[in-house]
């Protein structure tokens, strides 16, 4: 049996607020397959965003274990792509130089780095925007830069947390189909945060509804809708049935 690509094996973790222990996450077990798409939601509060930033090294547990490939996570790893709401762009580089920044890090040699650059600004859509800044592109340019600088170092693993939460309606369809179609040729396995019950329900396999204090699963909600995923499906009978039973999950906990 294949081991999954991302395991929360009974994860806690606890913060001391004002002197009172917080329960951000609460013995939790969750197991993400190799080339699984799974989407979080749930009430703020919940955990989800403690969850992520666990799986990316970025918290530590304070019980439990988080593993990444049957290793333990320790710390952040370039097999570990994050992509926040935040484009978090340097805003003095161009958009080739943002998106090689990690390659350069690694040493990766120049003509190897403009390669790689290229073929990521392709898979997102900003092949013409190679030269341009930071402050000249739209918000949902910005954050296909993002996306591109986290597939250049070529991470099996994307952790994204509420990626499309700031932009507009149009956009973030578009991004969502983006998504689909770069999952579609590299099969990477992506733990994506949302607050959009249909956003959640479009793009994943499983959708994970959290429930708040302590944050632990609520309920998982297996998405039988085939890929590719389409404006057919996105309007049918069944993608609506399955929005209203999440929906009713995040909004009618007890």
């Amino acid at each position: 049996m294949t081991p999954p690509k991302i395991q929360f094996a009974r994860v806690s973790c606890a913060f001391v607020l004002q002197g009172q222990e917080f329960r951000a996450v609460n013995d939790l077990d969750l197991d993400i397959a190799d080339g699984e798409i799974v989407t979080l939601v749930g009430p703020s509060g919940c955990g989800k965003s403690t969850l992520m930033n666990m799986a990316a090294g970025l918290q530590e547990p304070t019980g439990g274990t988080v593993r990444v490939d049957g290793k333990p996570v320790s710390g952040p790893g370039p097999e570990r792509g994050v992509i926040f709401q935040q484009y978090a762009l340097f805003p003095w580089l161009t958009v080739a130089q943002n998106v090689g920044f990690g390659l350069e890090i690694k040493g990766v040699a120049a003509a190897e780095r403009a390669r790689i650059v290229a073929h990521c600004l392709d898979l997102v859509g900003l092949s013409g925007f190679a030269d341009a800044l930071p402050k000249t592109l739209s918000g949902g340019m910005k954050q296909r830069c993002a996306i591109a600088r986290a597939y250049a170092v070529d991470p099996a693993v994307l952790l994204m947390d509420e990626p499309f939460g700031a932009l507009d309606a149009l956009t973030r369809v578009n991004m969502q189909e983006q998504l689909l179609a770069t999952w579609a040729r590299d099969k990477r396995t992506i733990l994506f945060i949302t607050h959009d019950v249909d956003e959640a329900v479009f793009l994943a396999h499983r959708v994970v509804v959290m429930a708040a204090r302590p944050g632990r699963i609520h309920e998982i909600v297996e998405i039988d809708l085939p890929y590719p995923r389409t404006e057919d499906i996105r309007l049918s009978q069944r993608f609506q049935d399955l929005r209203n039973r999440v929906w009713h999950a995040v909004y009618h906990q007890h």
